[in-house]
């Protein structure tokens, strides 16, 4: 669901020209990003590239070296506790409270908040209602997070910052978990800012994408227009009359099959269309950049 406005008040996080210094190593090197509201916005980069360092400047829990950021209308810097109130924090490890009962420590976390949502509203919501009375260290990993999401949302948060969210999931628990958020952003009206190494989870949750490579948004969009922003080719396979398997790639696939069918007159044996899918744009993006290229087509980067 891709928000269909995209005016200033629609507009969550803002972010301008953001550079981060740790002594003489620059982390960040001049990041622009628009979050609107209401979308599930991925943030994907290699380990080192300023993921984390980029979320806790929005989230306010570090200071920029230089940039203007807008997180809600607010300077993250200075937020007060009502601004904070707004958002939801999942973060990536959190293994406080194991002896608390699920539902007790729902309710102790909602009485921090002026309008909470119910623990058995919550409960339900995130699928724990039959865990209800069960202490946080015998909850399962999938069950943990999504008590991790729970206590995130207990404050019906505006914006939701979700980091690395399923690592170490298995694939029942991960899909379970990406229809909460799914249900969330669609029906809740939640903004998401999702950080992930997951290249399928965020291709599957996304609306837009940005790619921050070296302290650098390389690129941003639609899985499908960084696809075409990369010129990766599709691969079409086929097998030949004389039974071996053929493989080409093309950037214009549709070309490529109209042309088999024309020279065979009739039906391809073994005819697949593989298009490329968002790890072959991410890798494109990343050797670009190691090689010095701007991976952009447009030579911008904001991630707007």
């Amino acid at each position: 669901m891709t928000p269909t406005h995209t005016s200033a008040s629609d507009v969550v996080v803002e972010a301008r020209d953001v550079t981060m210094a740790y002594g003489d190593v620059d982390v960040l090197r001049g990041v622009d990003l628009d979050i609107h509201r209401g979308e599930v916005f991925a943030l994907l980069g290699p380990n080192g590239a300023g993921k984390t360092t980029t979320v806790e400047i929005l989230e306010g829990f570090r200071r920029r070296s230089a940039g203007d950021v807008r997180v809600l209308g607010t300077d993250p810097e200075r937020g007060d506790d009502a601004w904070r109130g707004r958002l939801g924090l999942v973060l990536q490890s959190w293994r406080d409270h194991p002896r608390w009962r699920v539902a007790e420590l729902l309710a102790h976390f909602a009485a921090y908040y002026p309008d909470p949502r119910e623990p058995a509203e919550l409960l339900a919501l995130v699928g724990l209602t039959d865990q209800a009375g069960r202490q946080v260290n015998r909850l399962s990993g999938g069950q943990r997070r999504r008590l991790d999401v729970a206590l995130g949302i207990v404050g019906r948060p505006e914006l939701l910052f979700l980091d690395e969210p399923t690592t170490g999931f298995d694939p029942e628990a991960r899909h379970e978990f990406h229809l909460l958020v799914e249900r969330l952003a669609r029906e809740e009206g939640v903004t998401v800012l999702l950080t992930t190494h997951d290249l399928v989870e965020a291709e599957r949750l996304a609306d837009r994408i940005a790619m921050l490579v070296g302290g650098r948004i390389r690129a941003h969009g639609t899985p499908a227009e960084l696809a075409r922003r990369a010129a990766a080719q599709a691969e079409v396979r086929w097998t030949a009359d004389d039974g071996t398997p053929r493989r080409e790639r093309t950037g214009d696939p549709s070309r490529l099959v109209w042309e088999l069918h024309r020279d065979a007159d009739g039906p391809i044996a073994g005819l697949e269309v593989r298009r490329p899918t968002l790890e072959d744009t991410y890798l494109h993006m990343v050797h670009r950049a190691a090689d010095g290229t701007d991976a952009t087509a447009d030579g911008e980067e904001r991630a707007a």
